[in-house]
């Protein structure tokens, strides 16, 4: 269910359209549940549809079309590497592998402890700095050899006191 609070926020989103066009307010109503629940569900993309008048599969497009909406919980640090052919040639695949690795995992699994979420990426636009990676789908990290990931795995479980 939706809480009045986040009522609230969607309406704000939904009042920079004209009222004819609301349904343009979809991908920040998306941002909105994930950013409360971590993740859009099924359940929250027929809510959106309703909120906003359309179809519930066309919620459900726009969420599977973006890889920064989660369609299941995540770690709490969700590691994106592009693997996008220019990445791929200077060595996207490569850090991907040894994410998985060193993170025991591979590529859309979560580590036991929840703390980490390894995905693969389109197209991050930094194609000279490649191999690159998203963090949380907000920290983009550049020239990501294999030293770097570590240190950054490494900082991450630091921080949370996992060392």
């Amino acid at each position: 269910m939706m809480t009045e609070a986040t009522k609230a926020r969607f309406a704000r989103e939904v009042a920079k359209y004209p009222a004819d066009q609301k349904q343009s307010a979809v991908m920040a109503c998306l941002s909105i549940v994930q950013q409360e629940e971590g993740w859009v569900s099924a359940e929250n993309e027929a809510i959106i549809a309703d909120y906003l008048g359309m179809p519930q599969i066309a919620v459900h497009e726009v969420t599977t079309f973006y890889n920064m909406y989660n369609q299941q919980p995540t770690g709490k640090y969700k590691l994106n590497v592009c693997t996008n052919l220019p990445c791929q040639l200077r060595d996207g695949y490569k850090a991907l592998h040894h994410l998985e690795s060193k993170l025991g995992i591979k590529m859309g699994e979560t580590t036991p402890d929840g703390m980490f979420t390894l995905q693969q990426s389109e197209c991050l636009g930094a194609c000279a700095d490649s191999p690159v990676m998203l963090v949380n789908d907000r920290c983009m990290c550049s020239f990501m050899t294999n030293d770097k990931l570590d240190e950054l795995v490494d900082g991450l479980r630091a921080a949370e006191g996992q060392e």
